[in-house]
């Protein structure tokens, strides 16, 4: 028993870690270390984040050295946008050797790069790596033209997570909100807020986060599979709309000024639930007063929308192997029996807050632990389970032009009052117009 409860500790401490997940900024620290690695044993690595992507490469290596002695690795910590401008700059000048062996890249930045710079990575299809082991979504994101480019990192599944004292008062139970769709939830949300006197949700005002994790959940995109922009006439974008506006004008759905708001809605009650992708739980459980106040679930569907699901993805890197790598054989070796093979490493880095999109991982003895804060739930068997679901999408070479593009829209049909089919017109303009300089 007294086992059991430590693991259960160190689970919430997992979840505690906030804001660290792939894709978010870290402090930047001075990288010395550039080009492939001059010995057969040695694998250089560009990473971001010391205490989330280091620390887990750091146990990737130590796990693989127990079998391979000699092997090391040579990392240097290198900020997101760091590694994406030397990148670019590797290409301009025309010298790849610049480059490490792997890198880590923001699963949203995939399309770009491999389309743009395709001679910067390896191709991994034939690799040996089983792909089908991984979320379907999550290996789309660094899939070009029906080849690998990718190895899946940490999970960015979307999870629902209901505050039960406040759906206990409403009258109703977490069951009530499982396996639903939006023309339910929204009416459910309407109980919660006449009975409790809380929205059912928050989020930043002018951010596309919920409409593009809604619109995912759909199997829809912002481009059409050819690249082409998919705003005004995606119909499942419109649906999306018209929830996420109605929930405003209902008031169970009310916009923050800032993340610190949105964040700070959550740990003081003033909010019934959050919907995020799974790294949310970080800053749920920083509540520690709101311990067995929370449970997770997953989201509702879009009513009406062939293919939509309950499932869907916010954030997200993956390791890439670059063009420079001398050893390309160990490269792949390494990543293949650790991040696409070990469930030790996964069992691991759970302490930072990472958690695997390779399904075997959630069959292990950790990942079905009980947690305590979430009514002693197995919330992270669960999520990787979500994952799994998720529909994969075409993100497209240019998702932070069309994600730009589509925050400006909702903030003019919420604070505007322009017209649905107005706003995605005017937004897929402005991203063509981009597409096209």
């Amino acid at each position: 028993m007294k086992k059991r409860k430590v693991l259960s500790l160190l689970l919430v401490a997992a979840m505690a870690i906030s804001l660290t997940a792939c894709g978010l900024r870290s402090n930047d620290k001075k990288a010395d270390k550039g080009g492939a690695a001059g010995d057969d044993n040695t694998l250089t690595v560009w990473a971001w984040d010391p205490n989330f992507n280091i620390y887990a490469m750091d146990k990737a290596a130590e796990i693989y050295e127990k079998e391979h002695e000699g092997f090391k690795i040579e990392i240097s910590e290198l900020q997101q946008d760091d590694i994406e401008t030397r990148i670019t700059t590797a290409v301009t000048s025309g010298d790849l050797s610049t480059l490490p062996d792997v890198f880590l890249m923001q699963d949203n930045s995939y399309q770009k790069f491999v389309t743009n710079y395709p001679d910067v990575f390896t191709e991994l299809t034939d690799s040996g790596i089983d792909f089908s082991q991984f979320s379907e979504a999550k290996v789309a994101n660094s899939t070009v033209d029906g080849k690998n480019y990718g190895v899946p990192f940490d999970n960015g599944a979307v999870i629902n997570c209901l505050r039960t004292d406040y759906l206990e008062k409403a009258g109703f139970t977490v069951e009530d909100f499982t396996d639903i769709t939006w023309s339910d939830y929204m009416e459910k949300a309407k109980v919660v807020l006449e009975k409790t006197g809380q929205p059912m949700l928050t989020g930043v005002a002018g951010s596309p986060d919920q409409v593009i994790l809604m619109l995912q959940s759909c199997g829809s995109s912002m481009f059409n599979e050819d690249g082409s922009v998919n705003f005004k006439d995606n119909e499942a974008l419109k649906k999306v709309f018209e929830i996420y506006t109605q929930m405003i004008k209902d008031g169970t759905f009310v916009e923050t000024t800032d993340w610190d708001q949105y964040i700070g809605s959550i740990n003081n009650g003033t909010v019934a639930s959050a919907m995020n992708g799974c790294w949310v739980t970080g800053s749920i459980t920083a509540a520690e007063d709101q311990a067995n106040k929370w449970a997770v679930t997953n989201i509702p569907k879009v009513d009406g929308v062939e293919g939509a699901t309950n499932y869907s993805n916010n954030g997200g890197c993956s390791w890439a192997i670059s063009s420079n790598c001398k050893n390309v054989d160990l490269a792949v070796d390494f990543l293949n029996s650790t991040f696409a093979g070990s469930t030790e490493l996964y069992d691991d880095i759970i302490q930072k807050g990472a958690l695997a999109t390779w399904a075997p991982a959630g069959e292990s003895e950790v990942y079905n632990q009980p947690v305590e804060f979430f009514g002693n739930d197995k919330v992270y068997s669960k999520i990787v389970d979500y994952a799994t679901k998720t529909p994969a999408i075409n993100t497209g070479a240019y998702y932070y032009d069309a994600r730009d593009a589509l925050g400006v829209a909702v903030s003019r049909v919420v604070q505007e009052g322009k017209s649905v089919d107005e706003a995605l017109a005017e937004a897929q303009e402005t991203v063509e117009f981009n597409m096209g300089q």
